[in-house]
């Protein structure tokens, strides 16, 4: 039985109970924060029977990207990016609106977001460009350069639609060549040119974009969600730039945030993040219990991107402090793992993925604490989703194949210590048989 399960889930254990403890609380959060969709609906299993089976797709595909080996997935690379640029720029041009942003392409009936893809080969090139251009003094100048010509091919075509992913996809690719020893230099130029290209965006954000149209498909989207707990889907529309107006109205109410009592929140304009504060609010050390939110039924998207609030209402600050402590549990052992790697390319795919989880787990937080403006990402591997929860979970897989390789190269170490030493002894006793001869 022991042998059975070890055959099945191969790779680094604790990366194992990580992942089972975040699909744990993944069905039971969105179970319990999908109650007004299934009630308004009058299909009270159905979301979750969709969630798990997501779920399960997620985690077949895991299963079989942790057998590959870790030299299949460079081979994958070039069919990957052409991939993610072909998928990015239709969804430029032909893709799906969902609220207010067209990020959605529809194959066959199903829809899929191809920015969740592109992420995981900006990743996957930058870990093969950093592992193929090592030296003994870091990463050549040369690499940087391959780096950033990949990013312009996958991350402004990102930007156009979903300026939160672009910039989360963009801090990993910078941990990434810290960790890959890229000249500081170069790092420097980066810092200092992304500073420029902030202000001059935020500038323009501020000067052109339609705060009023920004509010008003906010407006449609939660009475959409009280009427039928359904997101607001259409075609594109208004432009490349036409989340200007949304941009403008996060940054404008993150900088002018000041308290409100009460008595005077506007519960329609500020939906989101009043009903967030309220569920935290009332939540206490111990919270009130799995299933037993109040604010689930009032907070949009309660399922998704503000998944948190509802885990701190129903398991209190306990129970938001150990989810935060199974992402960075995840972060450690992957890092563990990759200092294992006898080569770099798997050191550096592993923590690339890592850091994307945790980074992104991260903004998720903070955004529903109201540390940072609104940024529409959701909680990796707890969230409801489908996409982002099947890739997420490849992820997973691709960090277990690298553990595997590195747990064999680990226990081969000693193994061929112990045969180097066995034939020193042989070659010793050899010299002591034929000295006797020779004299």
């Amino acid at each position: 039985m022991n042998n059975r399960l070890s055959a099945i889930f191969k790779g680094d254990k604790v990366i194992w109970m990580v992942f089972f403890f975040l699909c744990l609380v993944s069905v039971i959060e969105v179970f319990s924060a999908s109650s007004s969709l299934t009630y308004k609906t009058g299909d009270y299993l159905g979301p979750m029977i969709k969630h798990i089976v997501i779920l399960g797709l997620g985690i077949f595909l895991m299963l079989v990207t942790l057998n590959i080996k870790c030299r299949y997935f460079k081979l994958a690379t070039p069919i990957l990016l052409v991939v993610s640029v072909l998928t990015l720029f239709l969804v430029l041009i032909a893709g799906h609106s969902v609220n207010g942003a067209g990020r959605w392409l529809s194959f066959f009936g199903m829809q899929f977001q191809p920015s969740e893809i592109a992420k995981g080969t900006m990743v996957l090139a930058t870990a093969q460009i950093l592992s193929a251009m090592q030296t003994d003094h870091g990463a050549d100048r040369h690499a940087f350069s391959y780096i950033f010509i990949v990013w312009l091919f996958i991350v402004p075509m990102i930007m156009l639609e979903n300026l939160s992913t672009a910039a989360l996809l963009s801090v990993v690719v910078f941990l990434m060549m810290i960790i890959g020893r890229v000249p500081v230099r170069q790092l420097m130029k980066v810092v200092a040119a992304v500073a420029v290209v902030v202000v001059i965006a935020i500038s323009s954000v501020m000067a052109f974009g339609d705060e009023k149209e920004a509010q008003s498909s906010q407006q449609t989207m939660t009475e959409a969600v009280a009427k039928n707990g359904k997101t607001v889907q259409k075609k594109k529309s208004g432009g490349l730039l036409h989340r200007m107006g949304t941009w403008k109205a996060r940054i404008y109410d993150f900088m002018h945030h000041k308290y409100v009592p009460p008595e005077k929140v506007d519960l329609d304009k500020d939906a989101q993040t009043s009903y967030a504060n309220i569920a935290i609010a009332s939540s206490s050390f111990f919270g009130k219990g799995p299933g037993n939110s109040d604010e689930r039924d009032f907070l949009p998207q309660a399922f998704s991107d503000y998944i948190y609030a509802i885990i701190i209402e129903e398991t209190g600050l306990l129970g938001a402090f150990l989810v935060a402590m199974l992402y960075i549990i995840l972060l450690f052992r992957t890092g563990r793992i990759a200092n294992r790697c006898e080569n770099n390319f798997p050191a550096f795919l592993a923590m690339g993925l890592a850091l994307l989880l945790v980074i992104q787990a991260l903004f998720n937080m903070c955004v529903a604490v109201g540390i940072v403006p609104v940024t529409g990402q959701p909680l990796p591997l707890v969230s409801k989703g489908g996409t982002s929860s099947i890739i997420n979970c490849i992820y997973i897989g691709v960090i277990l194949s690298v553990s595997r390789t590195a747990k064999k190269n680990s226990d081969d170490t000693p193994n061929t210590a112990t045969a180097t030493k066995a034939a020193t002894v042989t070659a010793a006793s050899e010299n002591e048989a034929q000295q006797p001869q020779q004299k």
